[in-house]
């Protein structure tokens, strides 16, 4: 045996496959015996002249000599890498904001966030954008009592199917009428609680950041890469769960079914209507509710409006974006009038008193004025929330994809191409379950599906949900199994290692790594990490900077 192959079986550290010191023997010695080169590659996958230079083999060498299966399950390595990064990851997933009537349903946004990121993250900004518009809009334009309390009580209900009941003066009476003042200031004290961050949750993030910290203090900074890119690589891949649940922590949605429904049945008790001869006296109690934060399935054209957890606000936006902008206008013309001194009851005491049509009439809107379905710069915000959690997505696939693509063999291989099956999944999920959205508040538009146009709609808006719902279980799945598979050496075969997927017939491993490898390997975990990183500080950044306009 020559002495270059002795110099290979004695340094085990320098292999980058996982094949066994038995397959290696047998190769060495049948082309030591044979003189026969064919198979054995340098670094860049061509054929040698000599033993010295090679340093890979070609994937049908491999086959032939070490067999199609994998290296042997190793349960001390599988429970360290299973415990160092993938289960603080599946532990931070418990302080995802829950909050639904039932237990399944909190399960199930759980399973969308990790099923698609995506969503989540466009959960999440949609949320704040929305927060953002609407508390600009009314403290710019309204000048009228109980305003601020609206915007605290609009952007606290952005998890609730939260509708208007306009018929006669019920909401109209709700602005106008003094005696409300109190349902105002109540309610919005009652849902703007806070829940934010605490020991259990900062304790969650900070693993999770530490382990991603070990894991590139680990990485191959020394001569040679290190042969499994495994730990970087799903440590990059689930580092968007990190701005997901921060951002939650500091936006802190009201999402508790049981404390809201509370809350909006406590404050209840003070809200009046203009059904009486309002400006005589005391107006009566409401016995229908002008403001509405609880549905029945029937009521509302997606189910999942219906479910408080934060991560179903997708379903909720355009249609709270829509409510918002009719009590804005409300808003905005009672204030317009007030400003101008006109009365509610021309020869009253009180600017604030009428019969229920006087109320009515304060409140309408000027002659010819539309108020359309679709809420002003709803889409403009849905394109920026979009293209935010869209770059978290893809900078932390990606930076998962880059730290396996240039680990050797360098290509497309089975890790690279299930981060990116992941991602493009998590993308396609949120498309169709963004779609869905729209297509359900097009639908609304018309009162009993008279349009055939919105039956439609709504048909194809149900039946895309459930097939984007199907497909983020089976995503949720995947993402878990893949690290698992990583873990569990199931990758560490002839054809994972040869990157067949990129290569095809080209396809070979390498054994031995070069310097120039090294150096390549190198360079690419350092983009990953800054990409990684990156695109999650951005995150967190973009939210920071837009957090102090909310109320």
């Amino acid at each position: 045996m020559s002495a270059y192959h002795m110099f290979l079986l004695s340094d085990p550290f320098l292999l980058l496959s996982s094949l066994t010191t038995g397959c290696l023997n047998d190769i060495v010695e049948n082309a030591t015996a044979t003189q026969n080169l064919a198979g054995l590659l340098n670094g860049d996958g061509d054929p040698v002249s000599n033993f010295s230079d090679a340093t890979a083999i070609s994937y049908s060498l491999c086959i032939s000599v070490c067999g199609t299966g994998r290296e042997p399950f190793q349960w001390p390595v599988f429970s360290q890498d299973f415990s160092s990064w993938l289960l603080p990851n599946l532990a931070l997933i418990s302080q995802l904001p829950f909050g639904a009537q039932y237990r399944l349903d909190n399960l199930m946004s759980a399973v969308l966030t990790v099923g698609s990121p995506v969503l989540a993250g466009y959960s999440l900004f949609i949320t704040l954008l929305n927060s953002r518009w609407i508390s600009r809009r009314l403290s710019g334009a309204v000048d009228y009592p109980n305003s601020r309390f609206a915007v605290s009580i609009l952007t606290s209900l952005q998890q609730v199917p939260l509708r208007l009941y306009f018929d006669r003066a019920h909401f109209p009476s709700l602005i106008v009428l003094p005696e409300n003042d109190t349902w105002w200031k109540y309610f919005s004290e009652l849902v703007d609680y806070t829940h934010t961050w605490s020991i259990a949750s900062a304790t969650s993030v900070a693993w999770v950041v530490v382990a991603f910290i070990f894991t590139f203090a680990n990485a191959p900074w020394n001569d040679y890469a290190n042969k499994q890119a495994d730990g970087g690589a799903t440590g990059s891949l689930w580092l968007w769960l990190i701005p997901i649940v921060v951002g939650w922590l500091q936006l802190s949605p009201k999402c508790d079914f049981y404390r809201l429904q509370l809350a909006y049945d406590r404050a209840d008790q003070y809200a009046r209507t203009g059904i009486a001869d309002t400006h005589v006296g005391m107006p009566p109690a409401s016995t229908r509710r002008a403001l509405i934060i609880t549905a029945m399935e029937e009521d509302v054209m997606s189910p999942d409006e219906l479910l408080t957890p934060p991560v179903f606000n997708y379903s909720r936006s355009l249609q709270w974006a829509s409510t918002a902008e009719t009590m804005f206008l409300v808003f905005k013309v009672a204030s317009d009038k007030a400003q101008n001194r006109i009365p509610v009851h021309f020869g009253g005491e009180c600017n604030r008193r009428g019969s229920p049509q006087e109320i009515i009439a304060y409140c309408a809107p000027p002659d010819g004025s539309q108020h359309s379905h679709w809420a002003p710069g709803v889409f403009t915000r849905m394109c920026y929330a979009s293209c935010v959690s869209l770059a978290l997505q893809w900078g932390t696939a990606g930076a998962a994809t880059i730290t396996a693509y240039f680990t050797p063999t360098t290509g497309i291989g089975c890790r690279s191409l299930s981060y990116l099956i992941y991602a493009g999944i998590s993308t396609l999920i949120w498309i169709m379950l963004l779609m869905s959205s729209i297509l359900a508040h097009y639908s609304a538009a018309y009162s009993h599906r008279a349009s055939l146009s919105a039956r439609v709609a709504l048909a194809l808006s149900r039946w895309i949900r459930r097939m984007g719902k199907l497909l983020a279980i089976a995503n949720s799945i995947w993402v878990v199994m893949t690290c698992v598979f990583q873990y569990s050496s199931f990758y560490d075969t002839c054809f994972c290692k040869s990157s067949v997927f990129g290569r095809g017939n080209t396809a070979y491993a390498v054994i031995i790594e070069t310097t120039s490898q090294a150096v390549q390997a190198k360079a690419a975990w350092i983009g990953a990490l800054v990409l990684a990183c990156g695109s999650s500080l951005m995150f967190i950044g973009l939210m920071n900077l837009l957090l102090d306009t909310l109320p």
